[in-house]
């Protein structure tokens, strides 16, 4: 009888040649190893097939899927989630690098602290070549035990790529899978951290790749991200405003479905009305990744020693 791992890692890509060798071999070279890595390629007209099954061919821990069509971003997210086994789950990126104890101190987190449902660690931006642009601290109150604040939290602060996490597989099944309108990762993680608090490893591990051609950057406008996320977005149905006005009514959403007391309802519903009102101040919505860069020397961060797979990188 095949025992199923304990962790299994679901990677969405879509024409992911230029950098998905280096994430899988960041990914394989884990000291954390019971996991599977489940890949689902979203009908690539690229390279990416073929890395894909090179590697799969090398790697026991690996499964390809291949979908047909392109069925957009979010649905091919929400499918690769379908096909995994283990108690816990990341999503993982294909542009992404993860330093080799991501994974353990992640899994040793959750194991520690049973009320904890999603386990990450510090982060940087990285560009193309894998150098550090942007560090910063996570200073969401995620691990709050009062679910108001934790949800006040993740509406007001920036930063965090919680999505990326280490979570609890059967927490994820109770929420509602991630949607295409704008910002759909925020409600997504707003209604998963309802359900319990998070954990950051005091530790930066992870490392989030931002480049010409990453999703965000290659489609700059609401609607064609939408787009990118599910192609059912495009037409004449699907108007800004109406993206925008589902982008506020899943946090709605998420605090109805979620298991809350009625006064922790009632504050979120109130944390969630003060937000509305604070984006209509001038210089709301900051992101991370717009930040000053900063020197990269003067860190004391060098990812080439963190990541596996890059040691021939060293200088």
């Amino acid at each position: 009888m095949t025992t199923s791992p304990r962790l299994s890692i679901g990677l969405p890509v879509y024409n992911g040649e230029q950098y998905l060798a280096e994430s899988l071999d960041a990914l394989l070279g884990q000291t954390y190893e019971d996991f599977e890595l489940v890949i689902s390629d979203n009908a690539s007209t690229d390279g990416t097939q073929a890395i894909c099954r090179a590697y799969a061919a090398r790697d026991a821990r690996i499964r390809y899927l291949r979908l047909p069509r392109n069925i957009g971003a979010a649905p091919n997210h929400n499918h690769v989630f379908t096909q995994c086994r283990g108690e816990l789950f990341k999503w993982a990126s294909h542009d992404d690098l993860y330093a080799r104890d991501l994974l353990r101190r992640c899994v040793a987190a959750l194991d520690e602290r049973p009320e904890v449902i999603l386990a990450h660690s510090e982060q940087a931006v990285i560009d193309g070549d894998g150098k550090v642009k942007v560090p910063y601290r996570y200073g969401l109150a995620t691990h709050s035990p009062h679910a108001p604040e934790r949800f006040r939290s993740l509406l007001f602060e920036p930063g965090g790529d919680d999505f990326y996490g280490v979570m609890r597989a059967d927490v994820l099944r109770r929420v509602k899978p991630h949607d295409s309108y704008h910002h759909a990762d925020r409600t997504f993680v707003a209604e998963i951290t309802l359900h319990g608090p998070f954990h950051q490893v005091p530790e930066l591990l992870y490392f989030r790749r931002d480049h010409p051609d990453r999703a965000e950057r290659a489609n700059p406008s609401k609607r064609s991200r939408c787009v990118n996320l599910d192609p059912r977005r495009a037409g004449p149905l699907h108007p800004t405003p109406r993206l925008l006005a589902e982008y506020v009514g899943g946090f709605a959403s998420a605090i109805r479905r979620a298991p809350l007391s009625s006064a922790d309802r009632r504050a979120c519903y109130g944390q969630l009305a003060a937000w509305m009102t604070s984006r209509l101040r001038p210089g709301a919505g900051e992101r991370v990744e717009d930040r000053v860069p900063v020197d990269p020397a003067g860190l004391g961060v060098d990812v080439d020693a963190l990541v596996a797979g890059r040691e021939g990188r060293q200088a």
